[in-house]
């Protein structure tokens, strides 16, 4: 695997409706492997391989992240901002930020009210408001902000790579620039390898704010089969859910969702393809539609059979979300594998 890459795909900026400077950087590493690289008219990329054959299957996962936007500028200069997508409020006073101004990127910090001078029920209640922050940038007036930081500016918590113990590594925006990462090593795996079917591997934009590319395109490419790939809650911490949320734990391979929103023929495929090939996978029971992006690929146009591919992740939506690097590559594996073995004409779906 190309851990660089994932390294340098985790440092880009791309806050939901900003993912330019992501696309390039999977443009420029899969235009080897791929017979096609385009973007559509709402930024996602589309990186295809045997384009001419009748079984279109799209393989997603979304390249956006949380973020935050500029809403207001004060006449001393701080910042006021909005949450694009859905921003934990409880973590956010004290964090690191950049922002993407029209010159370039700033620095700045989130700043409080300091403990000190809270009134007891300020100090009770914990959770602030997004008004009672504000980012500090160091300057001095409105107009010198408004230079560097105008109203509309995107910007992201400034949180990097950090190596833990083991294969374990943690950044922010891991959800869902690894599921990117797989799907694209995935097509690198396929670069010599014959395919009975169109492969549309696509790094999707706007999940954050209601699963907007995906739904784009999936209407684009009309699609027969869709896998998507995104990150799910490892159970394997402190306070955890197995009950509710099942028993998910980090290296233990790729979680496939069963339940009534995927296709039940298209999950037994891809779980014997695992079985014959050693890759270990750990299942999810979802009872209802949930919010990835598979849910909008099914319910494009006529209905598309699809499936959920996720990878356990802890911390979801912070700076220093925390997966398995094994995981990754036994999902992009996975991935490359259940392509090679479809045929011309899978029969999946419901028939009489």
């Amino acid at each position: 695997m190309n851990i660089e890459f994932l390294k340098a795909l985790c440092h880009a900026e791309t806050p939901s409706g900003a993912e330019l400077p992501g696309q390039r950087l999977v443009a420029d590493y899969v235009a080897p492997f791929a017979d096609s690289v385009r973007l559509d008219a709402l930024g996602n990329l589309h990186a295809v391989r045997n384009p001419a054959a009748p079984c279109r299957v799209m393989i997603d996962a979304h390249c956006d992240e949380i973020g935050l936007l500029v809403q207001y500028i004060d006449e001393k200069g701080f910042l006021y901002f909005s949450a694009v997508g859905g921003v934990n409020r409880q973590i956010l006073p004290g964090e690191r930020v950049r922002l993407n101004g029209p010159d370039g990127s700033v620095n700045g910090v989130i700043g409080r009210k300091p403990i000190h001078l809270m009134s007891a029920k300020e100090r009770d209640s914990g959770v602030a408001e997004l008004t009672d922050l504000w980012i500090d940038i160091g300057a001095s007036s409105r107009e010198e902000a408004a230079r560097v930081a105008p109203v509309g500016t995107f910007c992201i918590v400034d949180a990097g790579w950090r190596p833990l113990l083991g294969d374990i590594v943690s950044a922010r925006a891991l959800d869902d620039r690894c599921g990117v990462f797989v799907i694209m090593e995935a097509l690198r795996l396929l670069k010599e390898r014959p395919l009975n079917v169109a492969a549309h591997f696509v790094s999707s934009t706007q999940e954050e704010l209601g699963l907007l590319g995906a739904g784009v395109a999936a209407y684009g490419i009309d699609p027969m089969l869709g896998i998507s790939v995104d990150v799910t809650f490892a159970s394997d911490v402190p306070q955890s859910s197995p009950k509710s949320n099942g028993d998910l734990r980090l290296g233990a391979g790729p979680v496939i969702g069963v339940g009534p929103n995927y296709d039940p023929a298209f999950v037994a495929f891809i779980r014997d393809v695992a079985a014959r090939c050693g890759i270990p996978l750990q299942l999810q029971a979802r009872a209802r539609g949930n919010g990835t992006n598979a849910f909008t690929i099914r319910h494009t146009r006529a209905g598309v059979p699809v499936v959920q591919l996720s990878i356990a992740l802890r911390y979801m939506h912070s700076a220093v979300e925390t997966i398995s690097l094994k995981d990754l590559e036994a999902t992009a594996r996975l991935i490359a594998e259940v392509l090679a073995a479809l045929p011309e004409k899978p029969a999946f779906g419901f028939s009489l």
